[in-house]
């Protein structure tokens, strides 16, 4: 079968035609109800639900959606997010929705729909608490980084999950554009809220930072130590009060762990730093903050427990001798391994939130302040914060100083 872009109304008779599909909604399709709800960049999404239950399906188009025709894009990302959704659901099943059926031909993934869950994005923004949520993100990102890793997969292995991936050029490619390069030159999709033209050259010309910059996208196009989800924001994360869901993993290569990790934190950052303008009359709420910090001491510690748990008589990895039974070299490749990502996490958040507000692909979190001055001056403070973590990354030794230097911007609104 070749190609064909569906509709809220072709959905439900194609689906009818996949087995598995078929049985788990139940009844014909005349009895189903459809909703197109992809409102990111890219892609359709519909939500169908039958008489015995419901799926997601995810269909890529020939092009950026929020940009149209003019902008192509293979559809071989649907390839990739399936591969992605299946190799992440070897090592952290809970974490990530069922994988029902994919159609290389219709570039389309039909996974378990997630009720009653909603976008994190969209909850934080409203003021909502999710009290699992920091473990449930660490354990993902320990889960699928630690064991897609040197540490835990055979040098040949390695290599082979590598080159898997290598085809995802596109995708990669956006994020080398929109987020290393674009926001620091006038680039034509770039846009602003008003009120910050003075950051806007300001960094343009800005040597130091946009050196930072280039010295992350060194990283991100040269160190493929794991499996990355590539795009792992707050709306990429499904939520209720009892489960946390990953999904949209289309973005998938190897690169640097400090990458996903970086880009969720700075999520957290960012929907902390749009709250003075949200809801101007109330104090920030600190759980978010406290919620980074969770969930890179989440992270840290389990990370380094699936360290401590391999077998030292068991060849796992390509550095296998970090896991061998010399307990003072474990212990420091432990510490120095934890730092690296740091220290890169530090660096990537900082490049996120620079392309979330000078860039071309923005965050609800900010935009959704209606009143121009009192986002642009959130703006002002995130990448005053942002610009810090991508220069002076020695200043932030732990998360704990990245929280007090955003509590000192806060002060001095």
């Amino acid at each position: 079968m070749s190609y064909a872009a569906l509709d809220e109304r072709s959905v439900g008779p194609f689906l009818a035609t996949v087995p598995a599909v078929a049985t788990r909604l139940g009844g014909t399709p005349d009895g189903w109800t459809v909703r197109e709800v992809g409102d990111g960049n890219l892609n359709l999404v519909f939500l169908v639900t039958g008489p015995e239950g419901g799926v997601a399906a995810k269909q890529a188009l020939p092009y950026v959606r929020m940009v149209g025709e003019s902008w192509p894009l293979p559809l071989s990302r649907a390839y990739y997010e399936r591969l992605a959704l299946a190799d992440q659901a070897a090592h952290a099943p809970a974490r990530v929705p069922a994988l029902i059926h994919h159609d290389d031909a219709m570039a389309l993934t039909v996974m378990a729909l997630l009720s009653p869950h909603r976008t994190l994005r969209g909850a934080l923004i409203e003021g909502e608490r999710y009290p699992l949520l920091a473990g449930h993100l660490a354990e993902f990102l320990a889960d699928t980084l630690f064991f897609t890793s040197d540490l835990a997969v055979p040098v040949a292995d390695k290599k082979a999950r590598i080159a898997a991936y290598l085809g995802n050029t596109a995708m990669c490619r956006i994020t080398e554009d929109l987020i290393f390069d674009e926001p620091y030159y006038d680039a034509p999709m770039n846009r602003h809220t008003p009120g910050l033209e003075d950051v806007v050259d300001a960094f343009r010309a800005d040597v130091p930072l946009r050196l930072a910059a280039q010295r992350m996208k060194a990283r991100f196009l040269a160190a493929p130590e794991a499996l990355l989800h590539g795009d792992l924001h707050t709306g990429s994360v499904m939520v209720t009060a009892s489960d946390t869901q990953v999904i949209d993993p289309e973005f998938a290569f190897y690169g640097p762990i400090g990458f996903d990790v970086g880009m969720i934190l700075a999520n957290l950052w960012m929907a902390y730093l749009s709250q003075s303008g949200q809801r101007p009359a109330e104090r920030p709420d600190p759980w978010l903050l406290d919620q980074a910090e969770a969930l890179w001491a989440g992270f840290a510690s389990r990370f380094a427990g699936h360290w401590h748990a391999l077998d030292p008589q068991v060849e796992h990895g390509a550095l296998h001798a970090l896991a061998k039974a010399d307990a003072d070299l474990r212990e420091a490749a432990i510490r120095d391994r934890l730092d690296s990502i740091w220290t890169d996490a530090l660096g990537f958040a900082g490049c996120e939130m620079i392309r979330r507000i000078l860039g071309l692909a923005h965050v609800a979190d900010f935009e959704s302040i209606a009143d121009e001055s009192l986002r642009a001056g959130c703006e002002r403070r995130a990448l005053r914060i942002a610009r810090s973590l991508l220069v002076d990354r020695p200043s932030f030794p732990g998360i704990a100083a990245v929280s007090q230097a955003i509590g000192q911007e806060l002060a001095l609104a």
